[in-house]
This record gives C-alpha cells, structure tokens and sequence, in this order.
C-alpha cells in the first residue's frame, strides 16, 4: 500500500512543479522605446535577471527578454531574439523568475539552445527537471580535494599538462591555431562521464562540422552541445555560458565525473561587454566594463568539484593579436589551475596538436602526475628549450658536436620528441601506451 502511495505521489510531482513556477500576480508594462540591442520600458515591477515576456501587439508574437537594469520606473531589457516586430506600446509581463532550463539524463547526445530548447530535430525533451541557470558555486569547505587524474586521449596534453578531476585549465591561441580541434579531441577520448560543450559565439558553420569531424559518432554519445552562435543577441550568448554551466553541475550533482568544454571565454566577453555598454556601464580595460571580469570571476568558479562528482574546465582563450597580457587573457589565467599554449609557428611547421609544450603547465601536476612522470616531463621539457634556444647555430652548421652533452642528446632525440608530442586528430592512445613511449625517450621507468 504504502509503495501505491509513493507512486501516485510520483505522478503528481511535475504538476507541482509547475504549480510552484506559476505567479498570480503579473506585473505589466509598455515599451517606450526599443534599439537593435536594448529594449527600455516603462515598469513592470521587476528585478534584475528576472524574464519578462513582450508581446507584440500588432503581430501577436511573444518575446522573451530579461532585466539587466532599471532606474526609477524605466526598465531596461536585453532580448532572447530579434527585436524586429516589437513596437512602442508592446506589452512587458514580469515573468516572476530568472531563467530556467529542462534537465534529465535525456540530454546526452542532443544539441540545445540557450534556452535549452532542442535544436537538433530529434524531437522534445523528456523533461525530469526544471533547474535555474543561476546556481551558486559549491561551498569552499565541501569540495573535494583535486588528487584523482582525469585523460583526454592526447598525448601532449595527458603527459606534459595533467589534468585532475575538477580542475579548469585555458587553451589559449589565435584564431585558426586548432583550439576547437583539439577540444574535439579531448571530447572524443576524454574518461569522463559526461561532456557537456558549449559553442558560444562561434561561426554557425562549425557546429556541425564539429560534431561530425571533431566529437563523432562515439564523443557525441555523452555528450550534451549548447549552442548559441555568432548570429544571436549578447543576452543568448552570455545566458547560453550560464546554461551549459548549469547542465554540468545537473550531472555532477549526481555523481557524475563531468568535462565541461567551452569554446570560447573571448567571444562571452565580447557579449558581455555589449550588454554592458547598452545597460550605461562605462567601459574601463580596453574597452570592457567592469562586469565583464566579475561574470567570468563567477561563472569559472562554478566549475569545481562537490561532495557528489566533479567539473573539469576546459576553456578556449582567443588570444587578439598574440597579446597574451592583454585584459580576457590575463583575467582568465589568473582564475583557472593552468594553461595549455597553442603556437601558430608550431602549426605552420605542421606539429598538431600545436602545443608549445614548455609554456604550457598544469598547477596540480604534483597532484595527480606520478614522480616518475613528472621527473621524465621535466627532462623532455628542458631537451626541447634546449634544441630551440640553439636552433640557429644548429641550422646553419656552426653548432660543434660535444660542446654541450645536453644540446648534443637535444639534437639526437629531437625528432623523436617531435613524433611523441604529435598526434592524428583521429588517433586515440592509452594512458599505459604514452608512459612506455616516454620511457623509452628517457631512458627511465615512467609508471602511470
């Protein structure tokens, strides 16, 4: 009887769900007036973050924006769409809530939209949840120490840069230098439970390209792809960053060892600061407001582990104009636990994966990469530095063979570090394959 009970109750849940999202009391206001990027009204009572529906009066259509600021009895609103059918006088009806998205274990292998709407023609959603996108970060005393490696499949990346359950690293390049490739890689091959990759700002184009070039058939099995290109408002793009973020915490908060791969912070920026300039900020570093750099303060720290699972952060970084001090760069490598430096010389020269493996650095390799490991990274590291620092001599003849040993094993084996950092975009190695490659590099036991 009582497993009746329970199961009658079940039934029920989704209907007091909706139940409890419903407000009966709706606050209404009318457009005054309305340019390409910002929508500014006359009331309703509402706060900051909360949605508002706009209905068109002349067409009968409904848009969805959100609050971004309010003076006084004036509004202020970035839509979800395009603008082109709101008219002065068009209604705005405070929603009662910030945005929230339809969760279930459904959403591995389909492609979402900011508002996590299936945009992949496989049909709805099967929905067991409805979570807001506004979560908080877990509390600093509930997180689980990082101490368990996690594998992406890529050689440079598993042996030079580790990475732990939990932690977020940078791919950092210029536009065209692989980074989109190189995350498609560590999707495919990744151990992780759960990828969830957000596409934000990007060409539309890519998209599918990357799911059938990059991720494949196997990568996009578990794999969950919010997607809010180039084309759609700053507010989509900034709330598709909140959408993917909150998809990964759904997972990890049940147990699940999720890869969070977002492609790209510098593209968020860009939408962040246009929502900003609009709202009244005045811009302050290069032209970003100040919310620019609180935003991604708070949304890079969500990623992080919790007493249930853990996030793993992989974020593309693009460098303008090789700058690597210049202000989304340096906030970003402040924030994350490593980075991982892609250079276009490399991928001139026809390395791939392009990483320059001395620049690039992993803060919790004592962490997860064994002694032997890193003793072995630590030698391959310094033959490379080595070999570059006197390529010029080398090249031109006027290096003499025995006045250095360490240039003299440099140019010896560098050739073979070259083919032991490189990799096929389709090509997957085990962990125990890498550590025995490496061993017989260094001539020394590297144990996994």
């Amino acid at each position: 009887m009582q497993a009746v009970k329970e199961a009658d109750a079940g039934l029920f849940n989704k209907y007091i769900e909706l139940i409890d999202q419903l407000d009966p009391v709706r606050y209404v206001g009318t457009v005054k007036k309305c340019t390409s990027s910002i929508i500014i009204s006359e009331g309703p009572q509402a706060s900051v973050g909360e949605l508002c529906e706009i209905l068109s009066l002349r067409t009968g259509e409904k848009f969805l924006a959100e609050v971004v600021a309010f003076e006084e009895n004036e509004v202020k609103l970035f839509p979800y769409h395009s603008v082109a059918h709101i008219e002065k006088g068009s209604l705005v009806a405070a929603m009662g809530r910030p945005l929230s998205i339809p969760a279930s274990e459904d959403l591995c292998g389909r492609v979402i939209d900011a508002l996590g709407r299936p945009i992949d023609g496989k049909g709805p959603l099967r929905v067991a949840h409805h979570i807001s996108v506004f979560n908080r970060r877990p509390h600093v005393l509930t997180r689980r120490p990082i101490d368990e490696r996690i594998l992406t499949g890529v050689k440079a990346v598993d042996f030079f840069t580790p990475l732990g359950k939990g932690q977020r690293i940078g791919l950092f390049a210029g536009s065209g230098v692989g980074k989109s490739t190189l995350m498609g890689m560590m999707a495919r091959d990744s151990s992780a439970d759960v990828n969830v990759i957000a596409l934000i700002g990007e060409r539309g184009r890519e998209v599918q390209e990357f799911i059938r070039d990059s991720l494949g058939e196997e990568g996009m099995k578990r794999s969950v792809i919010v997607v809010s290109d180039s084309s759609d408002t700053p507010l989509s793009r900034f709330r598709g960053a909140y959408t993917a973020t909150a998809i990964a915490e759904f997972f990890r908060d049940r147990g699940k060892d999720v890869m969070l791969y977002f492609d790209s912070v510098t593209r968020l920026a860009m939408a962040i600061r246009e929502i900003g300039l609009a709202a009244g900020e005045v811009a302050a570093s290069r032209g970003y407001t100040p919310n620019v750099f609180a935003s991604l303060q708070e949304l890079l720290e969500r990623c992080a582990t919790s007493d249930k699972g853990t996030i793993t952060g992989i974020y593309t970084v693009l460098v303008e104009g090789g700058d690597f001090d210049e202000p989304i760069t340096d906030c970003v490598r402040a924030i994350i636990d490593g980075h991982i430096i892609l250079d276009r010389k490399l991928a001139e020269r026809g390395q791939y994966p392009a990483i320059d493996i001395p620049a690039s650095l992993s803060r919790l390799e004592s962490a997860v990469a064994s002694r032997s490991q890193r003793q072995a990274a630590v030698k391959l590291r310094t033959l490379i530095s080595v070999y570059r620092e006197r390529k010029d001599l080398i090249d031109v003849g006027a290096y003499v063979k025995g006045s250095d040993p360490l240039t003299d094993e440099a140019v010896e084996k560098i050739d073979r570090i070259n083919r032991f950092i490189s990799q096929e975009t389709d090509e997957s190695v085990s962990f125990d394959a890498i550590c025995a490659e490496a061993s017989s590099l260094t001539g020394t036991e590297v144990t996994p």
